[in-house]
């Protein structure tokens, strides 16, 4: 027995269409989404952090995008200027002289933007918290989408932030879908 290419396909029905309407997209192999959705799963699979390490995090950062770790096969390249970024990994200690920088590069880089605090430093200060010149946390500073402890983290962690990073990109697509925002 021969199966048609369209009774392989899963039966998905859409709200709205006839039941005509909604074989004929089955048999057509057609799949409906919203465009925030597909924007948002593009915009999710190809993120480009801007290189920014600071300390010890930097060399973890680096070794993640090497060719162990390989972070091209997730669709995440580094890019040297913040205008051509949509991801500020801010890996290591942010000093209070560093940080009117690091919010000049934010505000420089296009929307949407993303940040992860990578490591305890960048976090909540890290062994150095009660230094005069460093800062509480890069919160201050810029918003946060992701933290990663550790001390420095590992590639795998940095991986796994990332992830979670892809995931809050598409879920955000989902809900201005459901709110209509």
């Amino acid at each position: 027995m021969e199966l048609t290419r369209a009774a392989q396909l899963p039966v998905i029905e859409y709200e709205g269409l006839t039941p005509e309407e909604n074989a004929e997209l089955r048999r057509g192999g057609v799949l409906l989404h919203s465009l925030e959705q597909v924007k948002a799963w593009a915009r999710s699979n190809s993120l480009w952090p801007l290189t920014f390490g600071l300390a010890c995090c930097a060399i973890e950062m680096m070794g993640t995008g090497a060719s162990h770790y390989d972070l091209d096969r997730f669709g995440i390249i580094f890019r040297a200027s913040p205008r051509q970024a949509d991801v500020m990994i801010v890996a290591g200690t942010v000093t209070k002289k560093m940080a009117p920088l690091l919010r000049r590069l934010y505000e420089q880089m296009a929307e949407p933007k993303w940040v992860v605090s990578m490591g305890v430093c960048a976090t909540a200060g890290g062994p150095y918290v009660r230094s005069y010149s460093v800062l509480k946390g890069v919160d201050q500073v810029v918003p946060v989408d992701v933290y990663i402890p550790g001390c420095p983290p590992s590639p795998p962690a940095l991986i796994y932030g990332l992830n979670l990073l892809q995931e809050k990109i598409r879920r955000q697509a989902r809900s201005r879908q459901v709110t209509g925002a």
